[in-house]
């Protein structure tokens, strides 16, 4: 049965676009909101209303009718799940080396997602289906935290932030070689890889794509850094890193003949702290990921 949601328009909102009023005053993304108007759930005085630029004005009544959330075809599975942080609203994770994010072709289950819809039971629905909104992704090979949304209007906020770059993200990374400076920014275009479509490399038509990284410490042959993404494109950091003869340890996309003295068992990269607004409460969150076990493990070995 569809949830019915009326409303009655206010003098302060007056002029209004429907889509951010209907935002504003329910818990759905502008995208659900749209989506819902060109299915015809939408009434403006009982009249059907398909335009997200339609305006409001004063006195009006809408409704709204939003259809139960539908299951999604992916089975919750009881894997093993690092949950930092939960509340109504947000799920942080400490996600593992080795694990993907989300269901695909040749990796159907035992992903993030399966995970979460077993050990996360008050999702409300993320476009209008019953699962987890994921803000930002990791590789699979890369470890550390994950925010999770729970509701569109958390999903809507925090993608915001995502794409206004408030949203902060440190990693920690081994790279090969030692660098002239002790910090530096990495300015550089990436798109898919013009043979390997597999890849992602640095192209001049690219989007763009910004990397700031300082060391934390000189190994012997390696170094240790702190990685900061100013922007989110796929695979950013190792192609950065790449691109500038300092490729990360490790990784068997972009350097699988990288040569060192010690045994490598993973991509030496792991996304460290994670610092946002909260969706509800405003309240700036700053979290940390521990190093995993077998990161610390071959950093010492490298030292």
């Amino acid at each position: 049965m569809d949830q019915i949601i009326e409303l009655s328009v206010e003098q302060a909102d007056d002029g209004t676009r429907i889509d951010a009023y209907l935002r504003a005053h329910t818990e759905l993304s502008r995208s659900r909101v749209s989506a819902l108007m060109l299915e015809g759930s939408v009434t403006v005085n009982g009249e059907v209303q398909i335009k997200p630029s339609f305006k409001v004005t004063t006195g009006q009544c809408i409704a709204l009718a939003v259809p139960q959330v539908r299951p999604v075809d992916i089975v919750p599975q009881d894997i093993p799940l690092d949950i930092l942080y939960q509340d109504a609203d947000v799920v942080i994770v400490n996600k593992p080396c080795g694990m993907v994010v989300h269901p695909a072709a040749g990796n159907e289950d035992r992903t993030l997602v399966n995970a979460l819809l077993y050990h996360v039971r008050d999702l409300s629905g993320i476009g209008g289906e019953m699962r987890p909104g994921i803000v930002h992704r990791l590789d699979k090979d890369t470890s550390g935290l994950i925010l999770i949304a729970k509701n569109d209007r958390a999903h809507a906020a925090l993608s915001e932030q995502f794409k206004e770059r408030s949203m902060e993200k440190h990693y920690r990374a081994v790279a090969f070689g030692h660098f002239p400076e002790e910090s530096g920014l990495i300015d550089a275009p990436i798109a898919r890889h013009p043979v390997d479509r597999k890849k992602m490399a640095v192209v001049p038509d690219g989007k763009p794509s910004q990397t700031e990284w300082k060391t934390l410490e000189q190994l012997k042959s390696t170094t240790y850094l702190d990685v900061h993404l100013l922007t989110g494109r796929t695979h950013q950091i190792r192609v950065h890193m790449h691109s500038i003869g300092h490729p990360l340890l490790g990784d068997r996309i972009y350097a699988p003949n990288l040569k060192t003295s010690v045994h490598i068992p993973r991509l030496m990269l792991h996304a460290y702290s994670l610092a946002f607004t909260h969706p509800t409460t405003g309240e700036r969150m700053t979290l940390c990921a521990p190093l995993p076990e077998k990161f610390e493990a071959t950093l010492e070995k490298l030292r």
